[in-house]
């Protein structure tokens, strides 16, 4: 599919952890519609820079930059990186996160930190740093996760708590960024067909008993959901955390 410049021409979009998932869909969706897309890695430099080379090939324009999530100074990095690159920054998705599971009994503070470091402390720290650059219309967007809601399972309980911190961090920075015309809302996906969600993993079978439509979510309906969000479409909807989950909360 070629570029086409639509709803999203001029705009500057920065998603963090875009190489890959429900990232690599929005970073897609963003510059199919006409946005100049930066995004963060940690690791995978192959995968990045091939999702940076098939938007160019397209005619779109994008930008990897490798950033370690739970490091702030990394968050700030990017962030001034995507402004000094592409001249503003329009859109931020959060969407670098990491799960961790186990017992209370055995989950270790380290993991919990660094889980706490990516899925929470991350989000905040790049909306700081966008409350310097953005304006009115803007947009900050957020990947949370039903479980926020439902844990679901055993073993989920650090993951879910971080979850359900990114609900109410969201209705306050909504309240914050309301009087300068920025929304800010969180997309919660059930399950969906990622690495996270491997086709081999033995809760899949509990896991498809769950969802009554009776399959995965995929990645580009997460990011339809996050190109509405960005949308001048969205410009009433701040401070809401919006459920795609096949049902799994029916």
């Amino acid at each position: 599919m070629s570029i086409i410049p639509t709803r999203f021409a001029n705009k500057i979009a920065l998603v963090t952890g875009g190489s890959r998932g429900i990232g690599a869909a929005i970073v897609r969706r963003l510059a199919q519609e006409g946005a100049a897309v930066a995004f963060t890695y940690a690791a995978s430099t192959t995968k990045a820079d091939a999702l940076v080379a098939s938007i160019q090939a397209e005619g779109g324009r994008a930008l990897a930059i490798k950033a370690d999530s739970k490091s702030a100074s990394d968050i700030e990095r990017a962030v001034a990186t995507t402004v000094e690159q592409f001249g503003a920054l329009n859109i931020l998705v959060n969407n670098a996160g990491i799960l961790g599971l186990g017992s209370v009994d055995d989950f270790s503070l380290e993991a919990f930190d660094e889980m706490y470091a990516v899925n929470v402390r991350a989000a905040f720290v790049a909306a700081k740093a966008c409350s310097r650059v953005m304006t009115r219309g803007d947009r900050i967007i957020a990947i949370g996760s039903v479980t926020a809601e439902r844990s679901g399972f055993p073993g989920s309980s650090a993951y879910s708590m971080t979850k359900a911190a990114m609900v109410g961090m969201i209705r306050g920075l909504a309240l914050d960024f309301a009087s300068r015309g920025i929304t800010v809302n969180n997309i919660q996906p059930g399950p969906v067909a990622t690495d996270m969600n491997p086709e081999d993993s033995p809760y899949m079978d509990k896991i498809l008993g769950l969802l009554p439509v009776g399959r995965l979510g995929m990645p580009e309906e997460i990011a339809s959901m996050a190109a509405y969000l960005a949308s001048d479409e969205a410009s009433f909807v701040t401070g809401s955390s919006l459920t795609i989950d096949g049902g799994y909360l029916a």
